[in-house]
């Protein structure tokens, strides 16, 4: 799939205002210093479509961008929002579900961990409620280019095993080198055409 066009549509930051019209969207979703921004301008090969901070957790509202006038991309907030109260956590733990459960439109969630550590409890509490609700997803494992081919094929057998799913289910990738990139831009055209071809 080749990306020629990605727009940035809208934010959200109440339940109410979720986009509720007829485009496929794939969700982003992961620890507020994973890399999740940078990894969606990489797959849009733009280097501000999604703002990027050094200071992580600055990602406190659900971005839309629209892609190939076809489907959106969808960040949602980061885990553990930077300089955020208790009560505000709640609500933005509660939109975020709301825009999960029930997503008729939604037809992956990546879920972004970093290939150097095992997933956080955060990270697991996720793949549960995507499990439980039986949202597809797809493991996304960040920062590849700080380890050695040897290393990531060790890493992501240790992610499988600490997730208890397929390794075929995770994708390592580099917002530097590019690696990965290819293969989750060929994911989203086939989850497309497959839906596509599903409904007829």
């Amino acid at each position: 799939m080749k990306i020629l066009s990605a727009i940035y549509k809208t934010s959200v930051v109440k339940k109410e205002d979720l986009i509720k019209d007829d485009f496929f969207q794939f969700a982003f979703v992961g620890r507020s210093n994973v890399g999740k921004s940078s990894f969606i301008n990489k797959l849009v090969n733009q280097n501000r479509l999604a703002k990027t901070s050094s200071t992580p957790g600055l990602t406190k509202m659900i971005n839309y961008f629209f892609i190939n006038e076809k489907f959106y991309f969808v960040d949602l907030p980061g885990y553990g929002f930077a300089k955020t109260d208790n009560k505000n956590k709640m609500v933005w733990a509660d939109v975020i579900e709301k825009y999960l459960y029930p997503n008729e439109k939604l037809l992956t969630v990546f879920v972004l961990v970093d290939i150097r550590h095992l997933p956080s409890l955060q990270d697991k509490k996720m793949i549960e409620f995507l499990t439980f609700y039986n949202i597809p997803y797809k493991i996304i494992a960040t920062k590849a280019d700080k380890l050695s081919k040897c290393q990531i094929s060790k890493s992501m057998e240790l992610i499988s095993k600490d997730l208890k799913i397929r390794k075929e289910m995770i994708t390592a990738v580099s917002n530097q080198n590019g690696q990965g990139i290819e293969n989750v831009l060929n994911f989203i055209q086939a989850q497309i055409e497959l839906t596509e071809a599903k409904n007829g």
